[in-house]
């Protein structure tokens, strides 16, 4: 059992190192978000919804099914948004993707606002992968 102690902590430093890795890059993305946010302030920049709103929304699938959570808002030179960077539902490692706006309506559950698409897991999941940094 001795034997292969060095080869489980290495595998648990390699691990523990993807997940630090995972995390740096989910923190950079919030951090940009945010400020892109604060600067957007209280202006919609889609659906009626402002940057802040957006980035609390989720994707709902039409059957109310959880696609994933938005992360980010790519916005063109006059401030409107464009397509929604999202994290895929329950992936792991943690998978982004990009959608367009269009398409998506405004859905009200409870206190929360959250944004409805025709679109399925699947479709989701056909999706490529997007370049985050």
């Amino acid at each position: 059992m001795i034997k292969f102690a060095p080869l489980l902590i290495g595998s648990a430093l390699a691990v523990s190192a993807c997940d630090n890795q995972e995390d740096q890059v989910e923190d950079r993305i919030e951090e940009q978000a945010e400020q892109s946010a604060r600067e957007s302030g209280d202006t919609p920049v889609a659906l009626g919804l402002t940057e802040r709103q957006l980035l609390d929304a989720e994707i709902l699938a039409a059957d109310g099914t959880e696609l994933g959570d938005v992360e980010a808002v790519t916005k063109d030179a006059d401030g409107n948004a464009t397509e929604l960077l999202i994290e895929i539902e329950d992936s792991n490692p943690d998978r982004y993707v990009t959608i367009p706006i269009d398409g998506l309506t405004v859905r009200t559950r409870g206190n929360d606002t959250d944004l409805s698409s025709g679109m399925t897991m699947e479709d989701i999941d056909s999706l490529p992968d997007a370049q985050v940094q």
